[in-house]
């Protein structure tokens, strides 16, 4: 789904990343460090983003490249899916947000709800493992897997957090303006097949 120049320029950006952090050799650094200033001008030469800013998000990592890791709540009552109205962007989207570190993946769920929605939830089934760049998300510098829990509610009540201006229950067909980088359409659709058919199975990429 997304385009080969992002792709290349993160492959770039990997192999310069290892080479920095495991080349002891100062001719080699020289190269790596070449390579690494390539990825971050295609990147702005693409986006317009000044390549400073580039180099603090797209740049900024040690240590052996790996993809990171979004972690998004299903929750549903009365079969309405649960969504949160994220203030960066105006648009809708499941709780959910990058995996921390020292926390189970279900931890980061449950965390992320209560966080973001309000109310307390109980992980249950892992529903999908996905790879962002297989599905019609925005451009993003970083390689992404997302992870998809249903979740089920046990407490709390419906309050905004600071990342959050609005909470809210959606039916199937009522879907709001969806928050693209952070799900898509038919990362909701897959959302409520699971609710038509609990035993279906974890689906990955």
């Amino acid at each position: 789904m997304e385009p080969k120049w992002l792709d290349w320029a993160k492959q770039l950006q990997s192999i310069a990343q290892a080479g920095l952090t495991y080349s002891k050799d100062v001719y080699d650094l020289e190269r790596f460090e070449l390579i690494r200033s390539i990825s971050i001008k295609m990147l702005a030469e693409q986006t317009n983003m000044k390549e400073t800013m580039i180099k603090d998000l797209f740049a900024n990592e040690t240590g052996y490249a790996t993809p990171k890791v979004d972690i998004r709540a299903v929750v549903f009552k009365d079969n309405k899916i649960l969504m949160v109205k994220e203030k960066t962007d105006n648009n809708w989207a499941l709780p959910g947000g990058w995996a921390d570190i020292g926390l189970t993946p279900s931890e980061v769920a449950v965390k992320e709800v209560e966080e973001e929605s309000g109310f307390k939830v109980k992980a249950g089934k892992l529903l999908a493992v996905l790879d962002k760049k297989c599905h019609p998300h925005p451009p993003s510098p970083y390689h992404v897997y997302k992870m998809f829990i249903q979740c089920e509610i046990t407490g709390g009540e419906a309050k905004t957090g600071i990342e959050t201006s609005e909470i809210g229950f959606f039916a199937e067909n009522e879907l709001p303006s969806l928050s693209i980088a952070r799900n898509t359409d038919t990362q909701i659709e897959m959302a409520f097949k699971y609710l038509h058919n609990p035993s279906e199975p974890t689906y990955y990429d």
